[in-house]
């Protein structure tokens, strides 16, 4: 969702329908406006703040938060940022935020919410924060790794990994049993209508988080094109591929996801805006830029960018408003 598929009005519509609206902050402030005579990590957290406000004009009491992901080099500073601007609460992928309750002293109220793979990443996670910060995170959310759409872990590829079922049962029972508290659990990856979020709850998760689901919506921030081109994708259009990030992403085939997978020559290996800690495109000239690659498909591109998406794609015939989507989803 990210490089500006979920921005201001995907985020303000969801949570002026009784969701929780997220805006994803990596790479948003490619093509916004603001990059064209700023540096792009500034360019970044300028486009971020206007998100943020544009987001609580539309919805002014509702809950809205930003998705910072850690391998970026100005994670820091965008979760400060997103605090800083009124985000209700701070979501973290592509890594442990080890030391996110530090960056947000400043800010008691805004609720701490991380992406953990496994059991191991959560009790990793919350005994360093129970050590060094005396806290623990607000809610967490947990990847199902058979249908999280882009980037997973490495690990799971050979399929020797709890189911996640088995994952949201082990992470309850240490926090139960460790620190006697009931902390939400959020199930997210493979979410994509009433029934699976039925089943989630069913399994003992207190609630889901939806990506994929809500690119064929009106609000979506993406190009026509690209939520077209998911109106007629199936599941069994899905590969996965290799990422900078050193970590296997899900996302829909195509021309670039076909030169990928074949090692073609003709893949630009430009870094476009030293955005990650560690990128095999920069680093190595292996891969490719990622954010150029999902900045295209969002712009439109289909063939020549890359498409995320998550597992559970399903046919759907036309593109809806989100409170259309949210009352199938909740009535």
């Amino acid at each position: 969702m990210a490089v500006r598929v979920s921005g201001a009005r995907l985020a303000a519509a969801v949570a002026n329908a009784g969701g929780i609206g997220l805006i994803a902050s990596f790479g948003i402030g490619l093509n916004s406006g603001h990059h064209r005579n700023r540096q792009f990590f500034v360019a970044n957290q300028v486009a971020l703040i206007d998100e943020l406000r544009q987001a609580r004009e539309i919805s002014p009491d509702g809950i809205l938060g930003v998705n910072a992901i850690v391998a970026t080099k100005d994670y820091a500073k965008m979760a400060r940022t997103a605090a800083a601007y009124g985000a209700n609460l701070i979501v973290t992928a592509a890594g442990l935020p080890l030391n996110l309750p530090e960056y947000l002293k400043d800010y008691p109220d805004v609720a701490l919410v991380p992406i953990v793979a496994n059991i191991e990443a959560a009790q990793t996670l919350c005994e360093t924060w129970y050590q060094r910060y005396q806290r623990l995170p607000d809610a967490l959310i947990v990847e199902n790794y058979k249908s999280i759409g882009g980037h997973f872990a490495s690990q799971y590829e050979d399929g020797n990994i709890d189911s996640i079922d088995t994952t949201i049962s082990k992470v309850r029972n240490y926090l139960t049993q460790r620190f006697a508290v009931h902390i939400p659990l959020i199930v997210t990856g493979g979410i994509w209508d009433r029934e699976d979020i039925d089943g989630a709850l069913s399994m003992g998760a207190d609630g889901v988080q939806i990506g994929t689901r809500f690119i064929t919506t009106e609000e979506c921030g993406a190009d026509l094109r690209y939520k077209e081109f998911h109106l007629q994708a199936h599941s069994h259009n899905l590969v996965t591929v290799p990422s900078p990030v050193s970590k296997p992403a899900r996302a829909m085939e195509n021309q670039f996801t076909a030169d990928i997978l074949a090692g073609s020559p003709t893949l630009e290996k430009r870094c476009v805006a030293n955005c990650l800690e560690s990128c095999l495109c920069r680093d190595k000239g292996q891969t490719y830029c990622l954010i150029q690659a999902l900045d295209r498909a969002a712009q439109g591109d289909i063939e020549r960018g890359l498409i995320f998406s998550g597992g559970a794609v399903k046919s759907i015939d036309r593109i809806l408003s989100v409170s259309e989507l949210m009352s199938s989803l909740t009535d």
